[in-house]
């Protein structure tokens, strides 16, 4: 049979690999070039793959749930093209392989000890060593293969979010295969020192994985020191309505944090240092603190899948109307799952807005290896006093955490009350900006 290969791409930034999420075709569907066929998920994003070969896609060869390394196969299309027909189904690493009918969904006819289940299906390693349904490591000295789970991808998808592990569910179905109803009377007996359905397990990959790595490495890497402010924001928000009504941000939506990434950006100006990167040094060469000079902004955003913190490349050249219609299209798109992982590196500085959460105030932690980063709080109105009188104004709470190694408590006090003088009186930013 004629057919053609597609291997896992390179993704970007070397990631080795990737986890499948869902596949858009079945096998036996034909299938045109640069069609969507599958969606995957990074530790950085979640993209969808477009098929380069035109045919019928005839093997999967991962399902949702399982991990495919860089490089690997993600499944055969017959393209109905002359030339060489592989012999039956191909392995891990392409080559030809003697293996029974698939089932869709289910792996290889019959169990274990059945023709074509080799010793990694009938060697599975111990629960808990992989996420439900994925693939696993073979000891050292032996090529990595998928452990055969026999279930349909929803069946999977219940496993996962049940925090059921597939690999200790005796299948009650046609061949062994795995039922709903398996499942749920897994999750309902629980294991060691678990009643039931009360725990629910969730398999930390993708994002939520690299962002875990990040704040550890953060936390171990930087002492990280935050200070506080608290700002009278009354002219700031009278200035955001003002620019609002403008014609050239028609359709555009104007917020405070796009008068607070102003302010943000007239402050790295004003002082660069905050805007820098500690390096480590190595042999006979001493440690560095690379300063930028440019600002690539990152927003922390609140994804389905997780914190995202994409930036705003070159955002100190831009005028308001485009950072704020950048601001705008950076967070739709990180919601809708769709930020590109290009949009995820070389972050300089960063602003988290946990304030849109009615928090008041937090301690941020650093997105490594940038020195900064600015979180706004709730904007409320409060008492404050103003000109020796007691006044209801519209105050806003500002926390500032920074590298201890780059940042002195001195560089760190003068840009925060850079900040929060700007969000006092506007017109500061158009000066020092």
């Amino acid at each position: 049979m004629p057919a053609e290969q597609f291997r896992l791409p390179d993704l970007g930034e070397g990631l080795p690999d990737a986890e499948i999420v869902r596949w858009l075709v079945d096998v036996g569907e034909r299938v045109a070039v640069n069609q969507p066929i599958v969606e995957v998920e990074t530790v950085k994003a979640r993209v969808e793959l477009l098929s380069p070969f035109a045919g019928v896609l005839t093997v999967r060869h991962a399902e949702p749930g399982e991990t495919v390394a860089v490089g690997r196969p993600l499944m055969t299309i017959d393209t109905g093209e002359p030339g060489p027909a592989p012999a039956g189904n191909l392995d891990l690493d392409g080559h030809p392989e003697e293996r029974p009918p698939m089932l869709v969904g289910y792996g290889p006819r019959g169990g274990p000890g059945a023709p074509g289940a080799g010793p990694a299906a009938a060697a599975a390693p111990p629960a808990g060593d992989g996420p439900a349904g994925g693939a696993r490591h073979a000891p050292p000295g032996r090529r990595s293969r998928p452990v055969v789970v026999r279930a349909k991808p929803p069946v999977r998808k219940l496993a996962r979010d049940r925090g059921v592990d597939l690999r200790t569910v005796v299948g009650t179905g046609p061949h062994g295969t795995i039922s709903r109803a398996d499942v749920e009377a897994a999750r309902a007996s629980g294991g060691p020192g678990e009643v039931g359905a009360r725990v629910r397990r969730i398999a930390v990959t993708g994002v939520r994985r690299s962002t875990a790595s990040a704040m550890v490495a953060s936390a171990a890497g930087a002492p990280q020191v935050t200070e506080f402010l608290s700002v009278d924001v009354t002219e700031t928000m009278a200035a955001r309505d003002r620019i609002a009504a403008l014609p050239e941000f028609a359709g555009i939506k104007v917020t405070p944090l796009l008068l607070v990434a102003k302010a943000l950006l007239a402050a790295v100006r004003r002082r660069p240092m905050i805007n820098s990167r500690w390096e480590e040094g190595s042999g006979d060469s001493p440690a560095q603190i690379v300063v930028h000079e440019y600002v690539n902004l990152g927003i922390a955003v609140a994804s389905p899948r997780g914190l995202l913190v994409p930036n705003i490349p070159d955002a100190d050249r831009l005028d308001l109307v485009t950072l704020a219609r950048s601001l705008h299209e950076l967070t739709m798109t990180a919601r809708a799952e769709k930020t590109a992982p290009a949009a995820l590196r070389n972050g300089t500085i960063t602003i988290t807005n946990i304030g849109v959460f009615g928090v008041d105030s937090g301690t941020p932690i650093l997105n490594p290896p940038e020195a900064a980063i600015l979180a706004l709080g709730s904007i409320r109105p409060m008492p404050w006093v103003r000109g020796g009188e007691l006044a209801v104004r519209t105050v806003a709470q500002l926390a500032l955490t920074f590298d201890h190694r780059i940042v002195d408590g001195e560089l760190g006090s003068q840009v925060l009350a850079d900040v929060g003088r700007m969000l006092t009186d506007p017109t500061l930013i158009l000066a020092w900006a």
